[in-house]
């Protein structure tokens, strides 16, 4: 029923795409007087402008409707349980375990979360090694 309804919608929502884009905006009277009056022969007396509009009208009421109609029932399917709800693809995913969140202590303190980084960070050494010093040697003296 559900799949039915999709097609349904999906097919309102492209016939509602088609008669926007048909119907004329507020500036394309100045054309019919070089022969684009051509439709009120086929519509009728009054032009498309009258089908279209009320086409466009009761696509989207429709349309609104069967929106409301699967919301209601998405609502009253997660109401029932998450069991119920159908997952496609994704139903073929393994799911992580449950982490529980830390609970907090008495004092309103909350404790850290495990990590799963390791705890034991190697240090560098406090100090470099020094390079043995060099004897320093007098600078000879100039003898001029």
């Amino acid at each position: 029923m559900m799949t039915l309804l999709n097609v349904l919608y999906v097919l309102i929502a492209i016939a509602m795409i088609a008669l926007i884009l048909m119907q004329r905006g507020a500036g394309a009277q100045a054309g019919t007087g070089f022969g684009a009056g051509a439709s009120a022969t086929v519509f009728g007396a009054r032009g498309a402008a009258n089908f279209l509009s009320k086409a466009t009208r009761w696509l989207a009421i429709l349309f609104f409707v069967i929106s409301l109609g699967m919301a209601w029932h998405a609502s009253r399917q997660a109401r029932q349980g998450a069991a119920a709800v159908d997952l496609g693809v994704m139903s073929q995913v393994p799911q992580a375990p449950a982490q529980q969140a830390p609970a907090p202590a008495a004092n309103g303190a909350v404790p850290a979360a495990p990590s799963a980084a390791p705890q034991a960070v190697p240090q560098a050494p406090a100090q470099p090694q020094q390079a043995p010093a060099q004897p320093q040697t007098p600078a000879p003296a100039n003898t001029n």
